[in-house]
């Protein structure tokens, strides 16, 4: 039996564009005298459709794609599809062959945690479905059920000899070894060879990675696709078990992080329609890095750089940018904003008078270059990147209407730690980022001689404690008890973390590397008395 294995990148609810590349791969597939075809995790409405799935007339509209496939002969198929039948909602996978549908599978376990909120849409299902091809008996699960052993005991227990399952798992850090360590759990469970399609793509905060893959009954990886990549890849299914194919392997740390956010910002200009991106480049290492990202995805013809120095501004900040875009040939603007400062100060005068000059100076300037790269975006069609990071999210190290206004954050889960991590992974892979940004110390540059560590912990001991608070989910007094940092730094971080809720909550959207990022899977109240 061969398989095709569509590792897709589908677009939330353009479902007829998502069903007709479906068809143009089964075609292909056909033309391969493949067997059976399978792609992810509700192919046809794409994943996650969220409260798209509350409105009845989206149930309709997937049916209809579904109908289109009916008419295709020649091959196997398993399609994803949201159903609806009486008042229960279904996460399904179909199986098709010449015009009729044999079987239906409806996922078991609905993933309610994290990013997940399946209970809030779907039924889970209850029976297995195990269909026969070229004498082989193929069972079916949906992502979430090969994460306990039932689903795939019941398939084996009604005669399955090879498991099928249709997945769309988000990228985080570490999920892909993880996902391995499952599958190879089933495996030995059962002692049955299984086929993992994942589905592949930015949508929103998530990234899906793809990296579908095959393990024989043995346990062993036989086949691994591209990371990151929408691809059509053919397996053979002989004599009880999956024969080995092209194994690629998956990218290490830095490589997978930043190829994670070049596809999730390029999915997310391209599949909204925006013509490219304006950022601020301040001289600074996160606008850098994020330069480097956004002329890697969409390339220097669609991305603007501005620098707009104040007095503050250091003049190698200005030289080191001018470099960088240089380097990288885009199209790159100065404007100076002192004459704005003063316009507003001498408006805020009289009102101010008496006062002492604080952050509301430092905010003034922020505000205003985010004005100005919002009248670029509203005059160019470019999307405006944020250019803050995790930490600075954590303790609310950014100006809200400022450096945080604009519609994606690409480094919104990415720690100053890693910042400086990538920054120097990609000037391993081509110089760009000079090096003066990565060695100098970092300083937000909004009053004479500021530092960033003038009022922060040190990175490297900033991050752990983060690190420990938002995706470990410690206590203040088990992480004082690990001893890697004083006990006001640790108390200082829980208290930036909890009143700076309200940012976070306006901050634009950003994608998700970690096991908790400040997203779908971070819900905690503004108004709130509890210490961490």
């Amino acid at each position: 039996m061969k398989i095709a294995s569509y590792q897709m990148n589908a677009i939330v609810g353009d479902l007829i564009r998502n069903t007709d590349k479906l068809i143009n791969q089964i075609n292909l597939a056909i033309e391969q005298k493949a067997d059976v075809f399978i792609a992810p995790e509700l192919a046809i409405s794409g994943y996650p459709p969220e409260d798209l799935l509350l409105r009845e007339g989206f149930y309709r509209r997937c049916h209809k794609q579904l109908e289109r496939i009916l008419q295709i002969d020649g091959i196997t198929m398993l399609i994803g599809c949201p159903y609806r039948i009486g008042a229960d909602n279904f996460n399904s996978l179909f199986v098709i062959r010449d015009g009729n549908i044999i079987g239906r599978y409806d996922k078991m376990l609905l993933p309610n945690y994290g990013v997940f909120d399946e209970c809030r849409y779907f039924t889970p299902g209850v029976s297995p479905l195990v269909f026969e091809v070229n004498q082989v008996k193929c069972g079916v699960v949906i992502c979430e059920d090969m994460w306990d052993s039932v689903p795939i005991a019941e398939a084996k227990e009604n005669g399955a000899e090879l498991v099928l399952i249709a997945n769309a798992s988000p990228f985080e850090t570490g999920k892909h070894q993880e996902r391995l360590q499952i599958a190879k759990y089933r495996v030995e469970e059962n002692q049955i060879p299984l086929v993992y399609v994942n589905q592949v793509g930015g949508q929103d905060e998530l990234i899906f990675d793809g990296a579908s893959f095959a393990m024989n009954k043995n346990g062993n990886v036989v086949y691994q696709e591209t990371a990151f990549a929408e691809n059509l890849a053919f397996l053979n299914f002989i004599d009880g078990d999956i024969q080995s194919a092209e194994i690629n392997q998956y990218p290490e740390n830095e490589a997978a992080i930043y190829n994670g956010l070049k596809l999730a910002l390029g999915d997310y200009i391209n599949k909204n329609g925006f013509k490219g991106v304006v950022l601020g480049l301040s001289g600074g290492i996160d606008s850098a890095l994020t330069l480097a990202i956004a002329v890697d995805t969409l390339g220097a013809d669609r991305v603007m750089a501005v620098m707009m120095p104040s007095q503050y501004t250091a003049g190698i900040s200005v030289d080191d940018s001018r470099e960088m875009v240089d380097i990288l040939k885009v199209r790159y603007e100065e404007i100076a904003i002192k004459p704005l400062f003063d316009g507003f100060c001498n408006s805020l005068e009289t009102i101010f008078e008496g006062l002492a000059t604080d952050t509301t100076e430092e905010n003034l300037q922020a505000r205003i270059r985010g004005n100005l790269l919002m009248a670029i975006s509203n005059k160019f069609g470019y999307l405006v990147v944020t250019t803050g990071n995790k930490s600075e999210m954590t303790t609310g190290y950014a100006t809200l209407y400022g450096d945080m206004a604009g519609g994606f954050a690409l480094l919104k889960d990415i720690t100053k730690t890693q910042v400086y991590q990538l920054s120097r992974w990609r000037n391993t892979q081509g110089y760009v980022i000079p090096e003066r940004i990565i060695t100098r110390a970092p300083s937000a540059e909004l009053r004479d001689n500021q530092c960033d560590q003038d009022s922060l912990p040190e990175y490297d001991i900033l991050d752990k404690i983060l690190v420990d608070l938002v995706e470990n989910r410690l206590s203040t007094e088990e992480i004082i008890a690990k001893a890697y940092a004083n006990t006001d730094d640790v108390h200082k971080v829980a208290h930036l973390l909890k009143i700076n809720e309200y940012k976070r909550r306006q901050a634009a959207v950003g994608p998700k590397v970690s096991r908790s990022a400040f997203a779908k899977d971070w819900r905690y109240p503004n108004t709130n008395k509890f210490r961490f």
